[in-house]
């Protein structure tokens, strides 16, 4: 497995979720689009025209406009398909979350839409990456290249934080919210963190008089442990090439889970962005951008 260190300026949590709230506000009408599986709705966005498609899976919260700024960096040459995941953003919602069958809604999706006319290139962050993992070993027939940012094929032993978001969330009276100042006044207790509060108030959408959650946030709370953990794909491998890129600052990727990645992507190469966590393309999307197009067009 080859590795390299990409080093960059400093960046932290809450500059980067201010960086992908500002730039997700950037997409147009016309670069608005979605795909609708037989079964199963995933709302996407298209950037750009033309060339080689890449298609980007968000994390747990994310929507996928929150890469439109990078997808705009990677045009002409890439034409970039921003997904919402199944229980996030405007795509469908599920009664039941598994690594398996959220994957498998993504793939229905690109047969119908993106990948159309041939495989694509998948990038995946976070749970985003898990997904792309498990779609690329379960439909390796829809996949060019994987990038997969920041998680690796393993269980994560701790999601309190995950859980005080979702808990925090799931309390806030929304039938009592009038407007979306108070309810961002209402979350800063527990959640102070400006930047963070913001990035997860993108998700409190109106109907009229009342204000309700983009995502599934039950279902997420309820499958959490399920959300921190990862399928067994003994005996299968997904054979193209394949990126992992891991900030340096964040413990979701580490030595120890090299054996895995390269026992299910044995072309893998490892990329550390320096001065970043597990936010690497909002806090450094610069260098995220760069080190993704040399994979993409190596």
């Amino acid at each position: 497995m080859a590795v390299s260190v990409i080093p960059s300026g400093v960046g932290s949590l809450s500059e980067a979720l201010s960086w992908a709230e500002l730039n997700s506000r950037n997409l147009t009408e016309q670069q608005k689009g979605q795909d609708v599986a037989e079964s199963f709705s995933i709302h996407t966005q298209t950037v750009g025209e033309g060339g080689e498609v890449v298609v980007f899976l968000p994390g747990l919260f994310g929507q996928g406009k929150n890469f439109s700024q990078i997808a705009k960096w990677l045009a002409p040459k890439f034409q970039s398909v921003l997904a919402d995941l199944p229980n996030h953003g405007a795509s469908g919602w599920t009664e039941s979350f598994d690594y398996t069958q959220q994957a498998d809604l993504v793939a229905d999706a690109l047969r119908a839409g993106a990948a159309v006319e041939g495989p694509v290139n998948l990038v995946g962050h976070s749970m985003g990456g898990k997904v792309a993992m498990a779609l690329a070993l379960r439909h390796p027939e829809l996949v060019r290249r994987l990038a997969v940012v920041d998680i690796s094929p393993a269980s994560r032993e701790s999601m309190d934080e995950f859980e005080h978001l979702l808990d925090s969330l799931l309390q806030l009276p929304l039938e009592e919210i009038a407007s979306r100042s108070e309810a961002d006044e209402r979350l800063r207790g527990p959640i102070p963190e400006n930047m963070v509060r913001g990035f997860l108030l993108q998700s409190l959408t109106r109907s009229g008089d009342e204000f309700r959650w983009r995502p599934n946030l039950k279902l997420l709370r309820e499958s959490l442990p399920v959300i921190g953990g990862f399928p067994d794909f003994s005996g299968k491998q997904f054979e193209g090439p394949v990126l992992w890129v891991a900030g340096a600052d964040s413990d979701y990727v580490s030595e120890a889970h090299a054996p895995a990645m390269r026992q299910l992507f044995p072309r893998v190469t490892l990329t550390t962005v320096k001065n970043a966590g597990h936010w690497v393309h909002a806090e450094q999307p610069q260098v995220f951008t760069e080190a993704l197009q040399h994979f993409l067009t190596r």
